[in-house]
C-alpha cells in the first residue's frame, strides 16, 4: 500500500485515493497531522442507487462557479456528490470537515491540503498558514490568482460544510470563489444554509441547487431502491413508505435492511414504528442529541401538534422563543418543515420518535399540552384540529362543547372530515354526561342508525339544554334526521319549524360558515316528504338541496338530494332523466369506514331499476348488490322501499313471482306508511295471484289501487288487461292523466294498454298506429320490459313491417310460442375512435396513467374520455364499463 511520501504529484493514479504530491509539511498550523481521510471521497454502499436525474442536475456544477447539495442528514447528498465526481476526473479536490470547529488558519491548511491531493497542488508562492486563528490576506490573493490562470478549472467540493461556523471564513471562501474566476469550482454540501451572497449567484444565473425537495426517492426510486435490498415489492408499498417517510434517502435504507429481518417484508414496510427502530436511532443520534437541552425540550412539546405557527408554539411551551429556533431548525435542515404563511410541521418519523421520549422526558405532561393547544386552537378558528387535541386530552365535555357552540354538529354527517370527526368521539366514555356530550352521542348513534339510543341521549339533552341557541338548533337537525328514519312527517316538519324560529337567534356568521346545516336539514325534510307520497312537495325541497352552494361541506346532501330526486323522476316513469340524476349521485369512490350517505345506495337503486325496464337484468342485480354493500346497515325506510321495489321488478322478469311477492314488502317499521310502497306491493300480489289463475283476487287487488298516481294507476291497467279483459283496463286507464308529468315509462304502458285494447275490437290498424307509437317513445330511453311483459298478442304485430324495422335493433323480438328465444340484438352505443382506443385498454386492465402514456395523451384527457364512455355506457366504473362494452360486442 502506498505511504503519504510514495505519492508522485506529476504522475496521478486514479485508482488512488488522493492524487498529487502533498506538502513536505505534514501538520497544519496547530501542529496536528493532516488526516488522510478528509480528503477521501466516502465509498458507495453495495446496495447504492444511481439517480441519474439528480447526476444530470449536478453536472451544471461544472458550469457554474458555486453549487449547493442542501438538506438533512440522511438525505443522501454526500452519495450523490461522490456518485457525480467519479464521472468528474481530475483535477477534482474533496475535502469532509469533521466535528471540530476548525479556525481560519487551520481551514485554509486543509483545503490547500486537499487541492494537492486531488491533483491540483499551488506553488510554494502561495504559502501555506503559519497561524491556525489568522490567515494573511496575501495567501489568499495568491491562492485565487493562481486558480484563475489554470487552463483546466478544479472542482473542489467540501462535504459537511455546515460544521463550519466562522463567519471569517466564510467570508473569505467567497472572496477566494470571486477572484479565482472560471479557475475554481466550488460544491458544498451541507445541511444548514451557507454565509454566502447566494442571491447575488441566484440572480446571474450561476448558481446550481439541489434542495432537500430534489433529493427526496420518488416511489419509482424508492422500489429500485428496495430491490437492491432483495425486497422486490410492488410500486404502491414504496409508494406508502414514500410517504412515510417523505422520501428520506436514510430513512428508506434502514427500514429496509430491517425489513430484510422480518418474516413479512411488506406488512413490516407499511406498520413498522420508526421509534422502535433504527430509523429511530439514527434520528436522536443525528438531529435530536445535537441540538439544546432547551430546543430539545422545545421540539418535545410540539411533538404533540400536526402543525404549528410560533404563536401556538409559544402557548404550549409557555416561552416567547418559538419563531428563531423553528427558524434556525428550518435552516439547519432539522427535520422541521416550513409550509408557508409561518407555519411549520415535523418530519412523521422525527415527530414519531419525539412522541415517545415526551411520555419518557415529561411523564403525564401531555394532556395539559393538548388543552393548551386545543384552547389555542379554538381560539383562533381552527375547529378541527381543537377538538382532535381535547379528544386526545380525554376533554370530551370541551370537545363536544365546542363541536355543539360552533353549530358544527353536522360535520359528523358530512364533509370530507366526516369520518376523522366521528372516530374521535367514537371513544367518548359514558361517563360525560353534559347535554353537549348527549348531543354528539345523539349524532354518532343516528350517524351509525342506531335511533333507539340516538332518542334515549336526544331526551336526556333536551331535558338539560342551556338557553343556547346553537344547541337547541343542533338538536333541531338531530330531531329532523331520527324523525326521517322512522319514517314520521309530522315530527320532520315540526323539527324544520324549531329550526327556522331558531335560527333568527344564532349568529349569521355561524350559519354562513356551516351550509352544511340547511343542507342535512332539508334533505331529510324532503326524504320523509317523499316517503310520505307527497312528491311535488318532496320535489321543491330536494330541488332546493341539490342546488345549494357550499363546495365540500355540503357535498354529501347535494349526493343525496340527487338520488331522492333520481327516484321520483324515476317512480314518475323518467328513466332517462332518473338515470343522469343517479349518476351524478353515485360518487366516483366511497368512503371507507362509517356508513355510506343514504344517496349512495338510492343512485345504485334507481339505475338497478332502469336496468330492468331495459331488461339487463344482471346489470340490475350488480347494481342492486352494490346498494345492498352500501346500505346493509341502513334504517332509512326510503332505502328499504326502494330496494323492495326494484327487487321484485326484477325478480318477476325473471319470473320468480312468489319471490318477488316475499320481496315487495320493505318491511319497515315507520310512523306513516309509504303509499307508493303499498301500491307497488298490491301490484305484485297481483301480478302473482294472475299468474297462478286468480283473475278474482288478482282483481280484488287492483281496485284498492289508487288512480291519483299515473305510474301505479297504468300498471294496474295493464294487469286487468288479464284480470278483467280491455273494457275493465280502459275503464281504469280513463281515469288516468298522464300528460305532462309522467314519462315514457307510464306513456308507453298507457299506449300499449289501449293498443291490446284495439286489438282485441279487431281494430288492427289502430293497434298497429298505437305499437308504432309505443316503440317510437320507448326506443329513445331503451325501455324493455313493457313490451317483453305485454303478452303474445303482441308478436304477431312485432313481426309486421314497419313495426319490425321499429325494433331492430334493440327491442329483443318476441318468438312464436314454443320458440325458444333467440339473443337480443345489441343496441347500438356510438364511441369515438379515441374513446374506443381507450374503452380497449381499461379492458386489459391498465391504469389512467399507463393509458395517458400509451396514446400519448395527458391523464385529464383520459378522465374526460372515460366519462363519455361511461355517459354513453350508462355506467359508473370500469369494471362496469367493460362489461357493457362486451354485452354490446364492442370488445
Amino acid at each position: 500500500m502506498s505511504t503519504v511520501d510514495d505519492i508522485d504529484a506529476d504522475s496521478p493514479d486514479p485508482a488512488v485515493p488522493f492524487v498529487g504530491a502533498l506538502s513536505h509539511t505534514h501538520t497544519d498550523p496547530l501542529g496536528d497531522p493532516f488526516l488522510r481521510t478528509r480528503f477521501a471521497r466516502p465509498a458507495k454502499p453495495s446496495a447504492f442507487l444511481r439517480r441519474q436525474r439528480l447526476v444530470d442536475h449536478l453536472g451544471e456544477a461544472l458550469r457554474a462557479p458555486l453549487t449547493l447539495i442542501n438538506g438533512p442528514a440522511g438525505s443522501g447528498k454526500t452519495l450523490l456528490a461522490t456518485d457525480w465526481a467519479d464521472e468528474v476526473g481530475t483535477p477534482l479536490a474533496w475535502l469532509t470537515f469533521d466535528g471540530t470547529d476548525s479556525p481560519p488558519g487551520v481551514f485554509w491548511a486543509y483545503v490547500l491540503q486537499a487541492l494537492r491531493a486531488g491533483g491540483a497542488p499551488v506553488s510554494d508562492a502561495v504559502g501555506t498558514p503559519a497561524d491556525a486563528s489568522h490567515v494573511d490576506h496575501r495567501l489568499l490573493s495568491g491562492l485565487a490568482a493562481e486558480l484563475n490562470e489554470r487552463d483546466r478549472p478544479v472542482t473542489l467540493v467540501l462535504d459537511d460544510y455546515h460544521r463550519v461556523t466562522d463567519t471569517k471564513i466564510a467570508e473569505q471562501l467567497e472572496f477566494v470563489l470571486h477572484h479565482a474566476g472560471p479557475g475554481l469550482r466550488l460544491v458544498l454540501i451541507t445541511r444548514t444554509e451557507p454565509v454566502l451572497p447566494l442571491h447575488r449567484y441566484r440572480a446571474a444565473g450561476v448558481l446550481t441547487e439541489i434542495r432537500s425537495a430534489e433529493l427526496a426517492f420518488t416511489p419509482e426510486e424508492a422500489a429500485a431502491l428496495l430491490r437492491l435490498h432483495g425486497l422486490d415489492l410492488p410500486v404502491q408499498a414504496a409508494r406508502n413508505l414514500v410517504e412515510r417517510t417523505r422520501g428520506w434517502a436514510a430513512g428508506l435504507s434502514l427500514s429496509a435492511l430491517a425489513a430484510k429481518e422480518n418474516h413479512d417484508p411488506e406488512l413490516y414496510l407499511k406498520e413498522f414504528e420508526a421509534d422502535c427502530s433504527t430509523v429511530g436511532d439514527f434520528l436522536l443520534a443525528e438531529v435530536l442529541n445535537g441540538q439544546t437541552p432547551q430546543t430539545q425540550d422545545f421540539l418535545l412539546r410540539v411533538s404533540i401538534l400536526e402543525r404549528f405557527c410560533p404563536d401556538l408554539a409559544d402557548a404550549l411551551t409557555r416561552r416567547v422563543d418559538a419563531e428563531p429556533i423553528l427558524a434556525s431548525l428550518n435552516g439547519a435542515n432539522a427535520f422541521v418543515e416550513r409550509l408557508g404563511h409561518s407555519w411549520y410541521q415535523l418530519h412523521p418519523l422525527f415527530r414519531a420518535i419525539l412522541r415517545t421520549h415526551l411520555r419518557v422526558r415529561l411523564p403525564g405532561q401531555e394532556p395539559e399540552l393538548h388543552r393548551r393547544a386545543a384552547e389555542w386552537l379554538r381560539r383562533h378558528g381552527f375547529l378541527a384540529e381543537a377538538l382532535a387535541h381535547s379528544t386526545a386530552a380525554g376533554d370530551w365535555d370541551s370537545a363536544a362543547g365546542a363541536l355543539v357552540e360552533d353549530l358544527a354538529i353536522g360535520r359528523l354527517f358530512t364533509g370530507p372530515g366526516a369520518d376523522d370527526l366521528t372516530q374521535l368521539f367514537s371513544d367518548m366514555e359514558p361517563e360525560a354526561r353534559s347535554p353537549a356530550t348527549d348531543l354528539v352521542r345523539a349524532a354518532r348513534d343516528l350517524a351509525r342508525h342506531d335511533i333507539d339510543h340516538a332518542r334515549a341521549s336526544l331526551r336526556h339533552a333536551e331535558q338539560h339544554l342551556p338557553d343556547d341557541a346553537a344547541a337547541r338548533l343542533s338538536c333541531a337537525l338531530l330531531d329532523a334526521l331520527a324523525a326521517r328514519l322512522t319514517g314520521s312527517p309530522p315530527d320532520v316538519e315540526r323539527a324544520a319549524e324549531t329550526a327556522a324560529g331558531l335560527k333568527r337567534e344564532v349568529p349569521a356568521r355561524l350559519l354562513d360558515k356551516h351550509p352544511e346545516f340547511d343542507a342535512l336539514l332539508m334533505a331529510h325534510v324532503g326524504s320523509t316528504l317523499l316517503w310520505a307520497g307527497r312528491f311535488e312537495d318532496a320535489r321543491a325541497v330536494l330541488t332546493g338541496v341539490a342546488g345549494m352552494a357550499g363546495g365540500v361541506s355540503t357535498a354529501s346532501a347535494r349526493e343525496e338530494a340527487l338520488a331522492h330526486l333520481a327516484l321520483l323522476d324515476y317512480l314518475n316513469g323518467w328513466t332517462a332523466r332518473a338515470e343522469h340524476k343517479a349518476l351524478e349521485a353515485v360518487p366516483d369512490t366511497e368512503r371507507p369506514g362509517a356508513p355510506q350517505p343514504s344517496g349512495a345506495a338510492i343512485g345504485r337503486l334507481v339505475l338497478a331499476a332502469v336496468a330492468v325496464d331495459r331488461d339487463e337484468l344482471e346489470r340490475a342485480r350488480d347494481l342492486l348488490d352494490q346498494a345492498d354493500h352500501l346500505s346493509r346497515d341502513s334504517r332509512d325506510p326510503v332505502v328499504a322501499a326502494g330496494r323492495a321495489l326494484v327487487e321484485a321488478r326484477l325478480l318477476l322478469a325473471q319470473g320468480r313471482v312468489r319471490a318477488a311477492v316475499e320481496a315487495a314488502d320493505p318491511a319497515v317499521d315507520a310512523s306513516v306508511a309509504c303509499p307508493w310502497a303499498a301500491t307497488h306491493e298490491m301490484l305484485v300480489a297481483a301480478t302473482a295471484h294472475l299468474t297462478e289463475g286468480r283473475a278474482d283476487r288478482a282483481a280484488e287487488e287492483l281496485a284498492a289501487v289508487p288512480g291519483d298516481q299515473p305510474v301505479w294507476a297504468v300498471q294496474a291497467a295493464t294487469l286487468q288487461l288479464a284480470a278483467r279483459g280491455p273494457e275493465a283496463a280502459l275503464d281504469l286507464l280513463g281515469t288516468v292523466r298522464t300528460e305532462g308529468r309522467s314519462g315514457p315509462a307510464v306513456t308507453v304502458r298507457a299506449v300499449l294498454v289501449r293498443a291490446r285494447a284495439a286489438e282485441a275490437e279487431g281494430d288492427t290498424a289502430l293497434a298497429r298506429k298505437l305499437v308504432a307509437q309505443a316503440l317510437l317513445d320507448a326506443r329513445r330511453e331503451r325501455l324493455r320490459r313493457p313490451f317483453l311483459d305485454s303478452g303474445a298478442w303482441l308478436r304477431p304485430l312485432l313481426a309486421t313491417a314497419p313495426l319490425r324495422d321499429l325494433a331492430a335493433g334493440w327491442l329483443r323480438p318476441v318468438p312464436p310460442l314454443g320458440e325458444k328465444e333467440q339473443a337480443p340484438p345489441l343496441v347500438a352505443v356510438e364511441l369515438s375512435a379515441r374513446e374506443h382506443d381507450v374503452l380497449a385498454r381499461v379492458a386489459r386492465m391498465m391504469s389512467t396513467e399507463e393509458i395517458a402514456e400509451d396514446l400519448c395523451l395527458s391523464v385529464n384527457t383520459v378522465k374526460t374520455h372515460l366519462k363519455s364512455i361511461y355517459r354513453k355506457l350508462a355506467v359508473s366504473r370500469r369494471a362496469e364499463a367493460v362489461h357493457r362494452a362486451r354485452e354490446l360486442r364492442m370488445l
